[in-house]
């Protein structure tokens, strides 16, 4: 009765572990193989700013699987910055990181300089974040990411 039982169960567990293998499935956009871009946030110069004197420099890595980032025309603009204290977001230019027509992995870091970031209302100080998008030339946007808190300071 007790070797039945084991039989039984050791019969069981290629199954089980068949079942599991087939339901793990690779996260291509963490992996830079996905024609997605995607971007993590490295860091900031200083989480505090003086108003109209200091710059913010925002740092974060990015990966393409198609290496399809930036543009040719610098009427386009494709990389999303949203104040979080503003309704809408500014747009920036991101030159070619790979040359166009290629189809080549692509991981980096930019480095965004932010000059005249200023308080909008009366009081000494302010808090904010920014998030950022990257779009690709297909048109694919990338994953948000959001900066530390970030205090401006008359």
């Amino acid at each position: 009765m007790k070797n039945k039982f084991l039989y039984r169960r050791f019969n069981l567990l290629p199954i089980c572990i068949l079942i599991f293998l087939s339901s793990c499935k690779k996260d291509d956009s963490l992996s830079g193989n996905s024609k997605v871009p995607f971007i993590k946030m490295l860091d900031v110069s200083s989480t505090t700013i003086l108003q109209f004197k200091d710059s913010l420099v925002i740092r974060f890595e990015y990966t393409d699987g198609d290496g399809d980032i930036g543009e040719l025309n610098p009427d386009e603009n494709d990389l999303q910055i949203k104040d979080k204290r503003l309704s809408k977001a500014d747009y920036y230019f991101i030159k070619p990181l790979s040359p166009p027509g290629s189809d080549i992995k692509t991981k980096g870091i930019i480095a965004v300089q932010m000059k005249n970031t200023f308080l909008l209302g009366t009081a000494n100080s302010e808090t904010t974040t920014f998030e950022l998008k990257l779009k690709d030339r297909a048109g694919n946007w990338s994953n948000s990411i959001i900066t530390p808190i970030i205090t401006i300071t008359k």
